[in-house]
């Protein structure tokens, strides 16, 4: 069958994934999951739309992620395979919906302004 490749995005995190049916292999930045991700949180992250559908073991599953830490990194994963998995299947895209998964979610860092430490914190006040 053929190979679907989407992209998935959060906070500065950007995915990239490339996904057929296959054996269930997720490899991330040509390694495995559970190496790049060494925590379970962040592997279920990932994992969570192939689980909610039912799909989990189906797909070959090779992620190219750049930016970020690694919990945007786990999300930004997360919404590229929830696209791939809409492509192959359109009956996923519902519960995928409801859950979130479809959603690009637009918070960013806001960004310093001048004549503050931080983008609200102000420089300590000195009385005298």
């Amino acid at each position: 069958m053929e190979m679907i490749n989407k992209i998935g995005r959060r906070k500065t995190s950007v995915a990239r994934i490339y996904m057929a049916p296959g054996k269930g292999n997720i490899t991330v930045n040509n390694q495995t999951l559970e190496v790049y991700f060494p925590f379970d949180l962040h592997q279920i992250v990932v994992k969570q739309p192939l689980a909610l559908v039912g799909e989990d073991g189906n797909y070959d599953i090779q992620i190219n992620v750049d930016g970020g830490g690694i919990k945007g990194q786990a999300e930004a994963a997360r919404m590229a395979i929830s696209r791939a998995l809409c492509e192959f299947n359109e009956e996923h895209r519902g519960p995928l919906k409801k859950e979130g998964f479809l959603t690009r979610d637009p918070r960013m860092v806001e960004r310093k302004k001048p004549g503050r430490r931080k983008a609200r914190r102000r420089f300590q006040f000195s009385k005298r």
